[in-house]
């Protein structure tokens, strides 16, 4: 097959014309069923710790139990006599720069380690079963030398620092929000607390690492960015970026967890290196608790000002949050109150305590999963105070372009969003708080707006047309359930005309075209794009081969129509041809503001003798430019609402706050919504085309549905019982003092 050429596009203008919309195969947005879905409902599909080698040894982590000190011994002796333990490894200077994750930390040396969270790695043990590397793991002696440590956020709130802004800006202040403040006649002035959060993804975190005789590692592992996280795993091992591959073909959910390299990663192949084996190391879920990320805790002050008629003259979010001493990743709590209402006076802070509690990373919407709790809520308590309805508060702030940027929207229709929600969820039925109650149950419905910032990210893809008219699509983009293979095989089938089971799909691997991989809702714009390109070339080779040009040919079915003939493709690629498309973002993130919105509605009951809360009912409509699949997209926002249902109702990760360690490291009692806990949830999109976006005109989605999904549900109960709870979770215990006497 010759080598294809690279068609790259970076996004310096809008990019109206899409083939998208002028492709006849007509697979395009519809709800076709995931092409991976019946490797996976079968057991073909291989995950992290399913792969299989000959000689493989099987490794267990060990973490530490203090939460701040310093290794002063392993004592080892008793575990190596263990029959089937082969090895211990500890390699303090590797495990502990994987552990840090950007932090300055200096390596310890001869032989001891300093310890900064409980569950931090300092050892691996390797034995011929996993059962037996468990047992050895948990009977390792290890003594430490306690010092020091800050595990509560409360006590140590005044050492809050201000993290370096990067990507987000960490501070950003416009106009007099205190004079603004002052002179309001109507104002809100409150503080919204969250808990700690697990992303708590099905598959827990596994690699096997192989190394091959030129050096070179291997690994297979459960990552949603594979292109960076290889480099990531390279700087750790010292090694050069070429020498380190990683395979993630198939994922159990990440939600933000699996974004870079976890510590077994690391473990693995330091052990894989010493023995000459392949080592797989999978953690126990308690392990993945302890030892990889956290969503950060979060304190919200929240101060909206507001003339009479519910215009917002200024909007504070105000917030602390939480990280290990040194590193300087923050929860972007405020990233969406940046664009989301009108006002001209604004205050947007974010200052990190610094604690020893396991690191602070990105989960599912990181900054507006909560930054919505806060924001949504405090508008809800305006617009009781202005006697005002919530939607009408929201669309008479609804500002004609970006209020900070002064740049236009690339598409927006918040408003539209808003009526649409409200006409289909019965809004006009809502009553005032308190007001409706059948028997025990006091009812209520409530509404938030949803916004998820776009992001355009580089990545690339090869599509390749076999002479038998088949076609292959490889990139080490990521499917992590969220349909990627399939969404991609459909804008290649779009663009190509050919049936989406002729098309084979290669993801998850390193050594095919780089990628963004998976993470802030960015993977299905932008490595679509990238396929779309590849495809867009190739479209241009066969219509010369047919001899027409590229605007007159329509591909449909396998075949090639133009000049008043029908060929099939594959007579027109001779030993076959292949293209490489190359997306980056341009001119066009700076020169439009991007998002995509939404609007949550939410029905309730509380108990007014237990304090319970049952979720009724949900709906999500939501505005994301192109949907590429109908199904996979509604099965993203379901998954969202569901996330929302845990934040605003059960998920809080409960940390010890004389050591810092979690009290509930598993699914036992750190509770997710279940089945019982989710209502029938209703999702339904607006139509809209994003065309400064990419050449796709797609939006990201994958987090949007999380966004303002627990406001909704904490703004209904406050509508059923007139209680309002500004410390989430909303559990019985702080509802009850609160509600009416029988």
């Amino acid at each position: 097959m010759p080598n294809g050429e690279t068609n790259s596009l970076t996004m310096d203008a809008p990019h109206p014309d899409s083939l998208l919309d002028s492709g006849v195969q007509g697979v395009i947005s519809r709800p076709i069923d995931r092409v991976d879905g019946p490797k996976k409902v079968s057991g073909a599909a291989t995950y992290a710790a399913e792969y299989q080698f000959d000689d493989l040894v099987y490794g267990f982590l060990v973490g530490a139990t203090i939460g701040a000190g310093k290794v002063v011994s392993i004592d080892d002796a008793a575990v190596r006599s263990m029959p089937g333990v082969i090895d211990l490894v500890t390699d303090f200077d590797t495990f502990i720069r994987v552990a840090a994750q950007g932090g300055e930390t200096e390596a310890p040396t001869q032989g001891v380690k300093q310890i900064t969270f409980v569950g931090q790695v300092v050892a691996i043990v390797l034995a011929d079963s996993y059962e037996v590397a468990r047992d050895a793991a948990m009977q390792l002696n290890v003594a430490y030398e306690r010092s020091g440590g800050a595990f509560d956020f409360d006590k140590h709130r005044e050492e809050a620092v201000e993290p370096p802004s990067d990507a987000t800006e960490a501070h950003s202040t416009q106009g007099d929000i205190d004079a603004a403040m002052a002179a309001a006649p109507v104002k809100i002035d409150v503080t919204y607390t969250t808990p700690s959060q697990n992303s708590a993804a099905m598959e827990p975190h596994a690699s096997t690492a192989v190394w091959e005789e030129d050096g070179s590692l291997t690994l297979y592992g459960a990552y949603q960015m594979p292109t960076s996280d290889a480099q990531q795993l390279a700087d750790a091992l010292g090694l050069d970026e070429d020498k380190v591959r990683i395979v993630s073909r198939y994922i159990g959910g990440g939600f933000g967890s699996k974004l870079g390299i976890a510590p077994e990663s690391v473990a693995a192949a330091v052990a894989a290196r010493k023995l000459g084996r392949p080592v797989k190391a999978v953690m126990a879920r308690q392990q993945v608790f302890e030892a990889t990320v956290r969503r950060s805790n979060t304190e919200q002050h929240m101060r909206l000002a507001a003339t009479r008629d519910g215009r917002l003259t200024a909007i504070g979010h105000d917030n602390l949050c939480s990280n290990q001493p040194g590193e300087d990743y923050f929860e972007p709590v405020g990233i969406g109150t940046h664009k989301l209402y009108a006002g001209e006076n604004r205050s947007i802070t974010h200052d990190n305590v610094p604690l020893n509690l396991v690191l602070s990373g990105s989960m599912r919407a990181p900054g507006e999963a909560v930054g919505m709790i806060g924001l949504e809520c405090a508008m809800d308590e305006l617009a009781e105070a202005l006697e005002m309805d919530p939607i009408a508060l929201r669309k008479i702030n609804d500002p004609a372009q970006d209020p900070e940027k002064d740049v236009p929207f690339s598409s927006r229709q918040l408003s539209q969003c808003l009526d649409e929600g409200a006409r289909r969820f019965g809004w006009d039925q809502r009553q005032p708080a308190g007001a409706r109650r059948e028997g025990e149950w006091l009812v209520g419905i409530g509404m938030a707006s949803a916004i998820r910032s776009n992001m355009l990210m580089e990545s690339s893809a090869k599509v390749e047309i076999h002479p038998d008219g088949t076609a292959t699509v490889s990139s080490a983009m990521t499917d992590i359930g969220t349909g990627s293979y399939t969404i991609l095989a459909q804008i290649a089938s779009e663009v190509l005309g050919i049936p989406v089971d002729r098309i084979t799909m290669a993801l998850g691997d390193t050594k095919d075209p780089p990628a963004a991989g998976s993470g802030g809702s960015w993977g299905a714009a932008s490595s679509g794009s990238a396929v779309y390109l590849a495809c867009e070339t190739l479209r241009g080779k066969i219509a010369t081969a047919m001899g027409v040009e590229a605007d007159a040919l329509t591909l449909k079915d396998g075949a090639a129509i133009g000049d008043n003939r029908s060929v099939p493709i594959a007579e027109l690629v001779g030993q076959g041809l292949e293209a490489v498309g190359h997306i980056k973002p341009g001119k066009q993130e700076e020169l439009t503001s991007q998002a995509s919105y939404g609007a949550h509605f939410a029905e309730v009951g509380v108990n007014a003798v237990t304090g319970e809360v049952r979720v009724r009912r949900m709906l999500g409509v939501f505005t994301a430019g192109r949907i590429l699949n109908a199904k996979t997209a509604r099965s993203q926002c379901l998954g969202g609402m569901t996330f929302g249902i845990g934040a605003a109702l059960t998920e809080e990760l409960i940390h010890d706050t004389r050591n810092g360690k979690l009290v509930n490291r598993d699914l036992a009692e750190y509770h997710v919504p279940v089945n019982a806990d989710v209502p029938q949830l209703d999702v339904h999109f607006i139509d809209e085309r994003d065309v400064h976006a990419n050449p796709i005109h797609a939006k990201g989605l994958g987090e949007l549905g999380i966004c303002g999904a627990a406001p909704a549900v904490a703004n209904a109960i406050y509508n059923a019982c007139g209680v309002r709870v500004r410390d989430f979770p909303i559990t019985l215990d702080k509802l009850l003092p609160g509600l009416p006497s029988m």
